[in-house]
């Protein structure tokens, strides 16, 4: 059994591995004269494959061993970097990702790699590689060993019970398109196909975890049936965003019940030094390495994410707290009270910083699968496109950056098959047949800007509005008196496309609207500019952390709500008498603008007499280009505010986003400005 401090160590320092001979390999296709690239991905690839020896995976170590001989004849001038020998190397890599990621749910790692090992023995001994579409897929389909997966008894018995009963058993594979938005609902939507044909046995990933969205784009279920196996499949292919479903059929009696277990000798330091190797690959891990790596994990301790999350609650709730504490000691006027109060708040301030900035993580966690999902893509459509990538290291909250990476795909994808052209197009409109697109993050004020921007052709104003008109988004009327950057945010419209004909890449009428919610829903805004012909750039616009936000406290009658002050404009004061009706909506003038106005106490349907005050206080609050005045009964102040959430029993509440507890024990409902200005 293989020592679990052990494995996680292995399987985090082989995702750095991985990830740095895929952005290796991709910056050696840009200048494969560059030697030194060609040391680098050598150096990943000869760590990687002497801890998966020592480990005790084989296979993973055969094929890194295989590309290590190619990257060696590359490293020594003997053969060129290529891009036919890259996309066989870019393959190998894909099968060694699919290992790793097996080996960290549970598996061992085990993989049918002939195919691609013969093609790099095909490469190293100099025959001219044609990569055949059978190889190209070959890391869709299962292996005889994912085939021969390890049932326990229980399973293994009701499998024999069925086989005797006349059931088949499949093992069928799944494969999910890689933009699919929604993964979790298109396994369920596939669970139910099955179910209505037999009797699902097993999945892997687990059902939780698939439910979780645990998994990348493909799942293993287990089934007995009576119905054929082609038809299982052709059912299964019904269910939309599905790109691959291998059923086979395979006999019970070939599966061992019983797991195998090896000991698994590890390398012991002492004195840094390597006093037990295993396998005799393990020897060329380099001393040094170990040295270093044993430096480095003393200056590091890698923390659960789940106690992570148990210490922002905890100190969620001594936020409450505190601000229960301050409001004792003003209503106490204690001299000695006040100043222990205000040293505690200054210190639970620190230490809210500390904790908050133990949960950011870079956005280069999500910027890193980018430039290979670029580079597939531009070879499909036949483009030339350069990623350039700036800011990655800007960080965000783990919850946010957990959202954001399907959003940003499709945007990204959105800009490769609509924005940029192709080469002869673009050499007519006098440009580089290469099209650039700039991926850029940073930070402003408490707020994250994550910028797509490309020098493609831009979006046509005309085209967009004469198809919103088509489909009923807006009237000939209303479209005369839109600006250019309203027209834009029509693309966001449910169901709106502008695609000629419906891909693989986009064109489905299915996806900016989703991007928003997604987007939104986090708190952030998303704003589009173009110049046709000369490109465009979507900007998004998102909180630094969910947990804890700073808000201005307003009144209405005896209730109390929390308006985010990332929304806010400014604050006013307005006399009635300069408040207008128009189309039975009150507006004001505001800074030479019409504002409409939304009073909170009709939509909350807030209990109480009407105000006789002359005046009306308001909230000036924003969604993009779009501003609404909020109308209320008083200003309390600006507060940070622990956002607590409904709960499923109230999640369709309207324009509350959650809740707080306020010092003297109130709740106080946060508003969703978003939802009031749509």
């Amino acid at each position: 059994m293989i020592n679990a401090e052990y494995l996680d160590v292995f399987l985090d320092e082989s995702q750095e591995h991985l990830q740095a001979i895929n952005d290796n390999l991709l910056r050696l296709e840009q200048d494969p004269t560059d030697l030194s690239i060609v040391g680098e991905v050598f150096r990943s690839a000869h760590t990687l494959k002497g801890m998966a020896a020592t480990m005790g995976f084989e296979d993973l170590a055969h094929l890194t061993h295989n590309m290590e001989n190619v990257l060696d004849l590359i490293r020594n001038q003997k053969l060129e970097a290529a891009s036919t020998v890259l996309d066989v190397v870019f393959m190998a890599v894909d099968d060694l990702e699919a290992m790793v990621t097996d080996i960290s749910s549970g598996g061992e790692g085990k993989r049918d790699v002939r195919e691609i090992v013969s093609q790099l023995e095909s490469i190293e001994k100099g025959e001219s590689v044609a990569v055949s579409e059978a190889t190209l897929s070959s890391s869709q389909k299962p292996s005889n060993n994912s085939l021969q997966e390890q049932y326990d008894d229980f399973e293994a018995t009701v499998l024999e019970q069925s086989m005797e009963q006349g059931y088949s058993t499949y093992q069928i594979k799944v494969s999910l398109d890689e933009n699919a938005m929604l993964k979790a609902a298109r396994v369920f939507m596939v669970f139910d196909v099955l179910e209505q044909v037999g009797e699902v046995i097993k999945s892997t990933p687990t059902a939780e975890d698939l439910e979780a969205e645990q998994f990348d784009e493909h799942f293993l279920v287990t089934l007995v049936s009576k119905i054929d196996g082609e038809e299982i499949k052709q059912r299964i292919l019904k269910v939309s965003e599905i790109t691959e479903v291998v059923v086979q059929e395979f006999d019970i009696a070939s599966i061992s019940t019983k797991v195998e277990e090896k000991p698994i000798a590890v390398p012991v330091v002492d004195d840094g030094n390597v006093t037990e190797k295993v396998e005799s690959q393990a020897k060329e891990i380099e001393p040094k390495k170990t040295k270093s790596v044993q430096t480095e994990m003393n200056k590091t301790i890698r923390v659960n994410i789940e106690r992570l999350d148990v210490l922002m609650n905890l100190f969620e709730e001594l936020v409450i707290d505190r601000g229960r504490l301050e409001q004792i000691a003003s209503e106490l006027k204690n001299n000695e009270l006040n100043e222990t109060v205000e040293r505690m708040s200054r210190i639970s301030g620190d230490l809210q910083e500390i904790i908050l900035n133990m949960r950011m993580m870079p956005v280069e966690q999500v910027f890193n699968r980018f430039p290979r999902m670029v580079r597939n893509l531009s070879k499909d459509l036949n483009k030339k496109v350069r990623l350039e990538i700036i800011g990655a290291e800007t960080e965000l909250d783990r919850t946010i950056i957990d959202e954001i990476g399907d959003p940003l795909v499709h945007l990204l994808r959105n800009s490769i098959d609509h924005g940029i052209e192709t080469p002869d197009k673009r050499l007519a409109a006098g440009k580089s047949e290469e099209g650039t697109i700039l991926l850029k993050a940073y930070h402003s004020g408490n707020n994250v800007f994550i910028e797509i921007e490309d020098d493609g052709a831009g979006i046509d104003r005309e085209k967009v509005l004469q198809k919103a008109i088509s489909n009923g988004v807006v009237t000939e009327e209303e479209s005369a008196k839109l600006t250019d950057q309203q027209v834009f945010g029509l693309l966001f419209a449910s169901g709106f496309s502008t695609a000629e004909k419906i891909t693989d890449v986009s064109g489905r009428g299915v996806g900016l609207d989703v991007v928003r919610n997604t987007f939104e829903s986090l708190g952030g805004v998303v704003t589009v500019n173009s110049e046709l012909g000369k490109g465009s750039v979507f900007s998004i616009q998102l909180p630094l952390t969910l947990s804890i936000i700073d808000v201005m406290l307003v009144e209405v009658k005896e209730e109390k709500y929390a308006i985010p002050l990332s929304s806010i404009i400014e604050t006013a004061i307005v006399n009635k008498s300069e408040v207008y009706s128009v189309h039975n909506q009150k507006v004001i003038d505001f800074r030479g603008k019409v504002v409409p106005l939304v009073f909170l106490k009709d939509i909350f349907e807030v209990p109480g007499e009407h105000s006789e005050e002359e005046f009306y206080s308001l909230v000036i609050v924003h969604k993009g280009d779009k501003v609404a005045g909020l109308v209320v009964d008083s200003l309390i102040g600006q507060h940070d505010i622990v956002l607590k959430s409904l709960g499923n029993y109230l999640k369709e509440v309207f324009a509350i986003s959650g809740a707080t507890i306020l010092g003297n024990g109130q709740v106080a409902l946060i508003v969703d400005t978003n939802a009031l200005i749509k």
